[in-house]
């Protein structure tokens, strides 16, 4: 009989796993959804997750702070010089209601995988001109699909979400003001959603304030036009998938169908050097590590 140590020896020592390799290793033990290797090239693997659960989300956040590992969602443009491991989230068909809150409501409880095309067949009018096999979350990150006048972010028809910021905080987002402080139900909120507020008041932002709100994050929203109230989710308009998850949406459909941010849109031209740091201060303050996608998305 060979030893172990015998046995070793001959077949010669198992190399140890790279950070990526445990990573991955760890990562399809823990969660439910399913899986792939998109590609093991040095300082650019890349895997990819269809997410069975907000379980599953968790759990990558944990292990990509753990291993180094930067989160992306499918589905928008991201950063092309973006180097080292990542792991790609793909909302699908495990996450894909859309149903009416109460019978022949306006407000529709929506995942991330619900795909455009079939919420247009349910009645969202305002949808028609978007691609049909885009997911909702997508849609949400993709700030061409929300270049609505500045202050007008209520034209979104997006009146709440819940979101899983990078160090695995759950925030609900919606309607804010002096009777309705639920957002600042935890500490990283507290501190989050004052400094935006202060950034917002800043000289060199207030100056951004034309009637095209040159920033890739809608920061607007703290400041809305024509007598709508502050909604904290409508700081979700464009995302990029680079400052949180978004669970779900609550979307009112008679808004949405009533607009379209096509009608709304600006030449692409540069970006102010005060745009760009607004952007940079606000990606800093959701997520301070860098854990998220790097802003990828032309304007």
């Amino acid at each position: 009989m060979v030893s172990s140590s015998r046995r070793a020896f001959l077949m010669g020592r198992r190399p140890p796993q790279t950070a990526w390799q445990s990573f991955c290793s760890r990562l399809k033990a823990r969660v439910q959804g399913e899986w792939s290797l998109l590609s093991a090239e040095p300082d650019h693997e890349q895997a990819r997750l269809e997410p069975a659960s907000s379980a599953d989300v968790h759990m990558v956040l944990t292990l990509a702070a753990e291993y180094g590992v930067t989160v992306c969602l499918e589905g928008v443009p991201q950063a092309s010089e973006t180097d080292g491991p990542v792991i790609v989230l793909a909302p699908g068909r495990q996450m894909a209601r859309c149903d009416r809150l109460e019978p022949n409501s306006n407000r529709w409880f929506v995942q991330p995988g619900c795909l455009l095309g079939e919420m247009e067949a349910k009645g969202f009018q305002g949808l028609a001109t978007a691609p049909a096999g885009m997911t909702v979350a997508a849609w949400l990150a993709d700030r061409r699909q929300h270049d609505w006048p500045s202050g007008r972010t209520a034209l979104s028809g997006v009146l709440h979400c819940s979101v899983i910021l990078a160090d695995n905080t759950q925030a609900a987002l919606g309607p804010f003001g002096q009777d309705n402080r639920n957002p600042l139900d935890s500490l990283r909120m507290q501190q989050l959603i004052p400094a935006l507020f202060r950034l917002m008041g800043e000289p060199d932002t207030q100056a951004l304030r034309q009637e095209h709100w040159p920033c890739r994050y809608r920061l607007d929203a703290l400041e809305p036009r024509d007598g709508d109230g502050i909604n904290l989710a409508h700081l979700m308009l464009g995302h990029g998938g680079d400052l949180a998850w978004v669970e779900w949406l609550v979307l009112d459909e008679t808004v949405l169908s009533g607009s379209d941010p096509q009608d709304w849109s600006w030449p692409n031209q540069e970006q102010p050097w005060q745009a760009q740091d607004v952007d940079s201060r606000i990606k800093a303050l959701f997520d301070p590590t860098d854990r998220f996608s790097y802003p990828g998305q032309m304007l």
